[in-house]
């Protein structure tokens, strides 16, 4: 049997992004509780998914855990075309860049969002006809004066139309807190400094003792950070329109001339980018680093209900997970390895340095190597597996989980068993015949 190598991890020629802390914990003693911060998660559909945009930095920045759910692997979607941003590279606008095409995808959205309230169409459409209609948009001139001072504050000459137009834009439409909605909808009394009763506290969760607020006796934390409406506030976008008139200086035979403008208006239907966790990196962060809480229709659950859930949802959950805790605990950053028919992927400080290393099979086994394979693998496959991982600059490694004696199934109910496997790595490497001999031949 020819003895395994291990190849160094193959770096990536472009890294644009510097290497921060393995974990979203701080590393120092003295600041553990100073700069801990405790994020936040939800289940849906069984999937882990994180919203918070502090919280999405923090988990992806730090670790590299979980992906945005409208990205490749990096959450960052934008809504503004980039072939649309360079051909108006010229105009100096902060807003994002979409097409007609695009926007009036966006607008149906919505039409269809709202009639599913049970709203008749004429609403619909004056609804929407005053929330999309065009926006003014102040010049550099105005942008200057803003920045100087406010409008009251500028001599009487200098009131001419324009700055007119320009504070009604800051004081109407203009101005992001303007609500063109708030007609439709009645305001909601401010709740925020009422007392909290005995039924919320209840429901009130502390993640320093594992139980409820009411049983343990810790005081309620304060929310800090940005609130939901916030997040959710108005989106302004520049739409590109076709403005097409009838050219003087042509002949009528020649027809019309397109002319492209840029026209600012509120994107009806917001698309937000949404940090989704695998199973494994959810129970990771809940578990070992105790930096994540996950609720359940607004109800937090606990390590052992997500044991449970979790195992319930995904086949061979427990073990995928012992896998992970193991490579995740010695540095490497594990990803799922199903785009090439594996458990997992290794990465060695995450995947914009690196490409992954190694393609992980986990096993389930007894002391004596011996027990049902959790992948029926024949020789045939698992070549073919092989050949598969090498034509991808990678390594296939076989994971082997080692149950202690007099271990049942009763025994993975709880994620206590952890701390009784032991694991043992194989390196699955093709065996050449005339390279055997050679390396004998010279001994």
């Amino acid at each position: 049997m020819s003895q395994a190598t291990f190849h160094a991890p193959r770096r990536k020629r472009k890294v644009y992004e510097s290497y921060e802390s393995p974990f979203p914990i701080p590393l120092a003693d003295d600041s553990y509780m100073k700069d801990f911060r405790i994020c936040n998660g939800e289940l849906i559909n069984n999937n882990v998914i994180v919203r918070s945009i502090e919280d999405i930095e923090l988990l992806y920045g730090k670790g590299y855990f979980g992906k945005g759910i409208m990205s490749r692997s990096r959450p960052e979607y934008n809504i503004e075309q980039e072939e649309l941003r360079v051909r108006w590279k010229g105009s100096k606008v902060k807003f994002p860049i979409i097409s007609s095409i695009k926007y009036q995808h966006h607008l149906q959205w919505a039409m269809e969002l709202l009639k599913e309230q049970n709203m008749d169409s004429e609403t619909v459409r004056k609804v929407l006809g005053e929330y999309t209609s065009p926006i003014f948009l102040p010049d550099e001139k105005w942008e200057t004066m803003k920045m100087e001072g406010s409008i009251d504050e500028l001599p009487p000459e200098s009131a001419d139309k324009s700055v007119t137009v320009d504070k009604d834009f800051m004081v109407g439409e203009g101005n992001p807190g303007y609500d063109p909605l708030s007609k439709y909808v009645p305001e909601n009394p401010d709740t925020d400094h009422a007392p909290l009763d005995k039924e919320v506290l209840e429901k009130m969760h502390c993640h320093r003792h594992d139980d409820f607020i009411i049983h343990c006796g810790c005081k309620p934390e304060k929310q800090t950070g940005h609130t939901e409406s916030a997040e959710r506030g108005h989106e302004y976008v520049l739409v590109e329109e076709d403005d097409t008139a009838e050219a003087e200086d042509m002949d009528k035979e020649r027809g019309e001339v397109k002319k492209l403008k840029l026209v600012c208006r509120r994107n009806p239907f917001r698309i937000f980018e949404y940090l989704q966790l695998s199973h494994e990196e959810a129970f990771f962060l809940v578990y070992a680093l105790g930096c994540l809480s996950i609720t359940y229709n607004k109800e937090p659950l606990t390590i052992l209900k997500l044991w449970e859930v979790f195992s319930a949802a995904q086949p061979n959950f427990q073990t995928r997970y012992m896998a992970y805790h193991h490579f995740r605990s010695k540095g490497w950053v594990p990803k799922v390895g199903l785009k090439y028919g594996t458990d997992l992927l290794l990465y060695r400080k995450g995947p914009p340095f690196y490409h992954a290393s190694y393609s992980i099979i986990v096993e389930l086994v007894d002391e004596n190597f011996e027990g049902p394979p959790l992948r029926r693998l024949t020789w045939r496959s698992l070549s073919g597996l092989n050949r598969t991982t090498m034509n991808v600059s990678k390594e296939l490694l076989i994971c082997y989980l080692i149950k202690p004696p007099g271990f049942t199934e009763k025994d993975m109910d709880t994620p206590e068993c952890i701390k009784r496997f032991k694991v043992q790595e194989i390196l699955v490497n093709r065996w050449i015949a005339s390279r055997e001999r050679l390396e004998h031949d010279e001994l």
